[in-house]
């Protein structure tokens, strides 16, 4: 098992498909488990914001968390989301992930406690209930999370030895990092960035451990990280400038724009979603279209849906 130390490198966030009843598709989660693991992705995270989560009922997190880790059989790390604005909740959903494998759990800072003293009541009764976890606090701006001051996370940190990273989407990502890096405790061993992974570049520069992007060109973010890993930097460049029309869609679409491209890819049947938002329509479409046949050489061979059946 990896240890929690040495969590690094490219970590998607899964989404959540819906079938045309607008349920939770379970078969669906599990075909995309398995394109993770083609890609060669040093671990993966669910459920987050990309996951759709908020709109995801307590009973529904548990199950396809549970799948998620039941697919993944502990061939890569599951960072598991148990964010919520209560913490009993927050408590239930960390028990269960870490009695299925998770490695780690990613909680997001309550938008309701925009205040140090407050996060460190939160996440130590979080801790406490669970001795044994792994904590990345998630650092998302308001208004989903309280988008605290890095000074802030270090403060949260040094006070809750159990977060052992960071995954900071506040903005700017990389200056955050920096500081995080500087001033953190040495408990806190690494951060990552999020953002769809709009700021790699900048974050990897800065020393970040990797990156938890959405899912859509995960070969992509894999090949850009061993290029990292390889001193090349020039490659990093390359690939993240290939990248960047999709994920400049990606910023304004997130789970239109995901959920399209999977579907393009043949691994998604349904391009539904719950959360509210905008939604691509037919020139946008053809526009990724172009943006995706530009990277074809890039991306594994698309596949019929015969990657969701089970």
């Amino acid at each position: 098992m990896t240890s929690p130390a040495s969590l690094s490198g490219v970590f998607p966030v899964l989404p959540t498909p819906f079938d045309t009843a607008g349920q939770p598709d379970e078969k669906a989660l599990r075909g995309l488990v398995r394109y993770l693991l083609e890609a060669g992705v040093d671990g993966i995270t669910y459920p987050g914001v990309a996951s759709e989560v908020g709109q995801l009922s307590v009973a529904e997190r548990l199950s396809l968390t549970a799948a998620v880790l039941d697919e993944v059989a502990g061939r890569v790390p599951v960072v598991a989301g148990v964010s919520s604005a209560q913490a009993a909740t927050t408590i239930e959903l960390a028990k269960a992930a870490i009695a299925q494998g998770a490695v780690g759990l990613m909680v997001a800072v309550p938008p309701d406690r925009p205040t140090a003293a407050q996060q460190i009541a939160y996440f130590r009764e979080v801790a406490t209930a669970v001795p044994s976890a792994v904590l990345v606090l998630q650092n998302v701006p308001m208004p989903v999370g309280a988008g605290l001051d890095p000074e802030a996370i270090v403060e949260v940190a040094k006070a809750v030895p159990a977060i052992r990273y960071v995954k900071e989407e506040t903005l700017p990502s990389g200056q955050r990092l920096t500081v995080l890096r500087e001033q953190g405790p040495a408990t806190m061993v690494g951060v990552f960035g999020g953002a769809g992974g709009r700021y790699i570049t900048d974050e990897l520069r800065r020393g970040a451990a990797g990156t938890m992007p959405a899912i859509e060109l995960a070969e992509v973010h894999v090949a850009l990280f061993k290029a990292h890993r390889a001193g090349d930097e020039a490659r990093v460049r390359a690939l993240f400038t290939r990248m960047l029309p999709i994920l400049n869609v990606q910023a304004v679409f997130r789970w239109s724009l995901t959920k399209y491209v999977l579907s393009a890819r043949g691994l998604l049947s349904s391009e539904n979603q719950r959360a509210a938002g905008p939604r691509l329509d037919a020139l946008d479409k053809a526009d990724v279209d172009a943006f995706l046949g530009d990277l074809q050489d890039l991306l594994l061979p698309t596949h019929p849906l015969r990657r969701n059946a089970r």
